[in-house]
């Protein structure tokens, strides 16, 4: 409907502007917006305004010849002028109910469209280090990112959702200690657990789960891990020489058993979580496979070769100021050992290398200052960093009878993910994670996520498509069944304001899929789906009874109600949220 009356502005604006006999200019692009008062009808545009100054002219004097230009259409009722340059248009009746059939004909596709059609996106997101179950933070970043794969297939997207596996490194080896150490614990051998080593139940768990599986395996003399030699008045250097000692005592062997086997346990419970919160991906990509192939020492060695990489102090250093990074990074440390930037670019050459038209990465809103040097290193393997694009997620702070949770994933003290979903349910979680932007702060309300109420939204809008159901099922309670044909062959009889408004909002949620993909929002979905609640509400609470006795009147509102019944369905099913029949 909408670009309907675009394409008929379209028309009007050029054949208004070759009337002022002015030389050929750009037309910008027609915008048209929802008056807030419905006196001012359906839609709104300020073209002529936009197109002032490019003229010369007055905005009202190329408004009053935009109208004049408008040709008659079975869509459009009315154009008129308005205030400085405004242009208002109401939508013939005929347009707005035959808009009412057009839902239902489409049912689930609905708000779909082809506008990227033909397009590959790969959308990275979570990628939480697998040191220990997610947290409600990672959670936001979960959610953002399914419902942003959602909204892109909506649109014909193809997509590819990946979550990469940083299990190479410091944390993990961190991890590996903290549970070697909890598992020694099992076998009485007792020592002081290092402050900066894991804490969490989850770590004993694991080590009880590896010493049934093992036995005594892995037991070594405790005295042999804490030799004097490790310097414990700095925590940090403390435990990176607890890590080196477990290698040596372990042995490489054993030792890497143990780290495989902690990757392994939280990785399986970090999959779980996420199948359990409804986000899956088409692929897990590992850091450590990038190093088995040998693709960091290749890539570093391709820099070296194109005079991108330095020595400095023992260490190799990325020119990344030589495209824009306020200063040069390390790759590789004085000790021959990569760095995760080293690893992040041979990810991203590997992301390039397959193909894909456009990448996007999810990250958290604390890897600002990262974007740039990734794609620095990007333009510097000779690949496009514009096709990188970086979405941040603020933290979700979680609040409980009104008080800030507290939370620390070394320390274990965190609200998991699963415990969440548990505690609220999927869909309260989901919804709720969408209410804002991703770049903004969110606070969490357990207490509202749980509430049976309208203040909590994701209620009100369940309640909604529940209400609908309802309706339909009080009709066969009244011994009348639903006609569909004729309802909507008598949907001119839906001349209410408050149909004409519930319409109107039905036929908004194609334009709202493709705005929430091209600015990369989903939050707007939710926005809409409250909205459109409202409007349901406020007409199920009007004086127009919908089962009643005029066989016309009461299936062409029924067919109302089941147009908006399926775009709540179909706005939720993006959210990853279920729509009950019931509530």
């Amino acid at each position: 409907m909408k670009l309907q009356l675009i394409t008929l502005l379209e028309q009007a604006v050029r054949n208004a502007v070759a009337s002022f006999n002015a030389d050929p200019v750009e037309l910008p692009e027609i915008q048209l917006e929802v008056p807030r008062d419905p006196a001012h009808g359906d839609f709104s545009t300020n073209i002529a305004m936009i197109l002032a100054k490019r003229l010369g002219k007055s905005p009202r004097d190329i408004a009053t010849k935009i109208v004049k230009n408008i040709e008659s259409s079975g869509v459009l009722q009315s154009a008129e002028l308005a205030g400085p340059g405004f242009i208002n248009l109401r939508l013939a009746p005929s347009a707005l109910t035959q808009g009412v059939g057009e839902v239902i004909s489409a049912g689930n596709t609905y708000g779909q469209s082809t506008i990227g059609a033909g397009r590959s996106i790969q959308i990275e997101f979570v990628s939480a280090n697998p040191t220990g179950p997610l947290h409600v933070g990672h959670g936001r970043g979960a959610a953002y990112g399914a419902v942003l794969a959602n909204i892109f297939r909506a649109a014909g997207y193809t997509v590819s959702c990946e979550y990469y596996v940083n299990d190479a490194g410091r944390q993990m080896d961190i991890l590996a200690v903290s549970v070697l150490l909890r598992y020694l614990e099992q076998h009485g051998l007792s020592l002081d657990f290092p402050s900066n080593a894991y804490q969490g139940d989850y770590i004993t768990k694991i080590a009880e789960t590896l010493r049934r599986n093992n036995g005594d395996r892995f037991v070594c003399p405790i005295e042999d891990l804490l030799l004097p030699t490790i310097d414990q008045s700095d925590p940090e250097l403390a435990i990176d020489q607890l890590i080196a000692r477990a290698k040596s005592v372990l042995g490489a062997t054993h030792y890497a058993e143990v780290h495989q086997f902690a990757r392994d346990r939280i990785l399986a419970g970090i999959r779980s979580d996420l199948i359990e919160f409804g986000v899956e991906f088409d692929n897990w990509f590992t850091e450590s496979s990038l190093a088995d192939a040998g693709r960091i020492d290749e890539l570093i060695a391709s820099l070296q070769a194109s005079n991108h990489i330095y020595t400095k102090d023992g260490a190799l250093w990325f020119k990344s100021t030589d495209f824009g990074d306020e200063k040069d990074r390390v790759v590789v440390r004085e000790n021959g050992s990569p760095t995760y930037f080293a690893s992040d670019i041979a990810y991203h050459a590997d992301k390039y290398h397959r193909g894909f038209e456009h990448l996007i990465n999810i990250w958290g809103a604390d890897h600002h200052g990262y974007i740039t040097r990734v794609k620095a290193a990007i333009d510097a393997i000779g690949c496009n960093s514009k096709r990188l694009e970086v979405l941040l997620v603020q933290f979700a702070a979680l609040f409980r009878d009104g008080q800030k949770v507290a939370m620390s994933t070394r320390s274990g003290e965190f609200v998991t993910l699963a415990d969440l979903v548990a505690d609220v349910g999927r869909d309260a979680a989901r919804f709720l994670y969408i209410t804002r932007r991703a770049d903004q702060h969110l606070d969490f309300d357990l207490d509202l996520a749980k509430a049976q109420n309208n203040d909590n939204p994701v209620f009100y809008v369940q309640y909604a498509h529940a209400r609908i159901c309802g309706v339909f099922k009080k009709l066969v309670e009244a011994g009348y069944s639903f006609d569909l044909e004729l309802g909507l062959r008598s949907t001119e009889l839906l001349e209410h304001a408050k149909e004409k408004q519930l319409i109107m909002q039905l036929l908004r949620y194609p334009e709202i899929v493709e705005m929430a993909v091209r600015d990369r929002e989903p939050h707007q979905i939710t926005t809409y789906l409250r909205e459109l609640a409202a409007s349901l509400h406020a007409y199920h609470g009007s004086d127009q009874k919908i089962v009643c006795e005029d066989a016309k009147l009461r299936n062409s509102r029924l067919v109302l109600n089941l147009g908006a019944k399926q775009v709540l369905a179909n706005a939720l099913g993006l959210l990853g949220v279920s729509a009950p029949e019931a509530m």
